[in-house]
């Protein structure tokens, strides 16, 4: 056989063992969700922000000391998935006490609309906050007048961590969070997300003896 042939061959064996890689590689399956369940079934809970919360967006920094949202785990056998997470509607969460990294801006937080968490058992146990179209939204006052807005154009999953305990916890650390910035002078413009970071002790509404827990 020519050398031309030869290198053909080589170069068509190749090709084609690069493409049986790439179809084996893209038809892998994702590995499946385990099983959540979320416990007492039915009971509401309360989440009270513990310390203070952050959300930073460029160069400002939003801090509020108060913070408290309302949930009810779903009734049986909602509050079980066998493969993948449970999910609770939640009230918008509500921000007050709040200031700014900013000389002379004081800020202003307001939140709206469809709000949930969800649960996926694991190590360790995930969580995810949606926050609705427009949901929250910052607006500033003072030596400069801005306006954040989270989840500008379509719902955002902001992910943290839930630990089970005697309060349970949920916390963000870090968390991206898309934003548009609008205003004036002194206003983040540029910025195109935030981060969000906060931990909120968990209480059983229905029955304080009792724990909202997160198992397989």
């Amino acid at each position: 056989m020519s050398r031309t042939r030869t290198a053909l061959a080589l170069g068509l064996a190749a090709a084609g063992a690069l493409s049986v890689a790439s179809v084996t590689a893209t038809a892998a399956p994702s590995p499946l969700a385990g099983s959540t369940t979320v416990t007492p079934a039915g009971h509401s809970f309360k989440a009270t922000l513990s310390g203070k919360a952050t959300l930073k967006a460029g160069s400002v920094t939003v801090t509020c000391t108060v913070s408290v949202s309302t949930g009810t785990v779903p009734a049986a056998p909602g509050n079980q998935n066998a493969a993948g997470p449970v999910s609770s509607p939640i009230s918008p969460p509500t921000y007050s006490s709040c200031t700014s990294s900013v000389w002379g801006v004081t800020p202003t937080v307001t939140t709206s609309g469809s709000w949930s968490v969800s649960m996926q058992d694991g190590s360790p146990v995930t969580a995810t906050m949606t926050v609705p179209v427009g949901g929250l939204v910052v607006q500033t006052s003072g030596l400069a007048t801005c306006t954040v807005t989270a989840a500008p154009t379509a719902p955002a999953n902001v992910a943290g961590t839930w630990a089970n305990g005697a309060p349970p916890s949920l916390t963000f650390t870090n968390a991206s969070v898309p934003v548009t910035v609008t205003g004036g002078f002194g206003c983040p413009t540029s910025a195109t997300s935030s981060v969000f970071n906060a931990v909120y002790k968990v209480t059983d509404t229905t029955d304080p003896a009792q724990q909202i827990t997160v198992g397989p």
